[in-house]
């Protein structure tokens, strides 16, 4: 993710608003503008450099067609970062994200030394869940009332991969 990629990535969410909508948190208005995502950026450049975040974007020339992000990272004796990535409906099925999520998990191991990555999915999420399971993740669990999508506290099914033994 670069600095200059606010309006593109507005782009990429105001085109996948509907395919997103069920598995995100509620967006206003103002979440689909550039000004917005160019901030959201901002903040996440910065957690990058804090050694807290890795923030990637998916592109087809010059368009953004998804993200995945590695975030709360946290050191010491955890070495754990959570998972997050969409793609967008026009690039679904093609294995993109698996290819994606797999990359973004070597760097997670060669290149951030982190232990251990975890994710979550809404459980009817069976496509995702599907990326996570070829990427080598096991599912740890379900987890009530774990996040607030589409507007209201869902289940999640908890997946983990430990990356260094």
């Amino acid at each position: 993710m670069r600095a200059e990629d606010g309006a593109t990535l507005a782009e990429g969410y105001r085109e996948n608003r509907e395919h997103l909508e069920p598995w995100e948190p509620t967006r206003d208005e103002e979440f689909f503008t550039e000004a917005r995502q160019r901030a959201q950026i901002e903040k996440t450049l910065e957690a990058f450099a804090a050694d807290a975040a890795l923030p990637l974007v998916l592109a087809d020339g010059t368009r953004i067609v998804g993200r995945v992000n590695l975030t709360g990272i946290v050191r010491g004796a955890f070495q754990n970062a959570n998972l997050g990535y969409w793609v967008g409906a026009s690039h679904e099925g093609r294995g993109l994200m698996t290819a994606a999520v797999a990359a973004t998990v070597q760097i997670a191991r060669d290149e951030l030394h982190l232990h251990r990555v975890q994710a979550a999915t809404l459980l009817p999420n069976k496509a995702s869940q599907s990326v996570l399971r070829k990427c080598g993740f096991t599912e740890s669990g379900v987890a009530a009332d774990y996040l607030c999508i589409a507007g209201s506290w869902q289940e999640h099914r908890l997946f983990q991969r430990i990356l260094t033994t």
